[in-house]
């Protein structure tokens, strides 16, 4: 007779391969985002060079937190209960890390300090690698 582990926690989840990433190596992350807004990768390419040209903290906060909203129906659609492993080592699972990333060092920058530690402990618990990747 098998039995089921009850402390195991919940399985890791493995996000589809977002289409626009492809389109990213040729086209501006607006652009991408024009052609595919549901993209949780395109959104956090939108943050993340709107961070890297000095965007103001505001904008890059945004961009991120609606990478990480469009991530939230992509993880539930694939079976994420709202917690458990995300694996920062399964490429379709980037676009979220990030955009959550992004999130927690923009709320940080604009002073509000709970959603940084809410955002920076939640990437923690999804993913080890991403926290010490993005963050750490």
């Amino acid at each position: 007779m098998s039995h089921m582990d009850l402390m195991a926690g919940p399985p890791p989840t493995y996000l589809p391969v977002d289409p626009a990433v492809a389109e990213l190596a040729a086209s501006s992350p607006a652009d991408v985002v024009r052609r595919h807004p549901e993209s949780p990768a395109a959104w956090a390419a939108l943050a993340s060079e709107a961070r890297e040209s000095g965007a103001d903290d505001v904008t890059v906060y945004a961009y991120a937190r609606v990478g990480y909203h469009r991530s939230l129906d992509h993880l539930r659609r694939n079976g994420w209960k709202g917690h458990g492993p995300v694996p920062w080592e399964h490429e379709p699972n980037r676009g979220f890390l990030t955009s959550l990333a992004l999130l927690a060092i923009s709320a940080r920058n604009i002073g509000e300090t709970h959603e940084w530690e809410r955002c920076s402990e939640f990437l923690r618990d999804s993913s080890p690698a991403a926290y010490d990747e993005l963050l750490g």
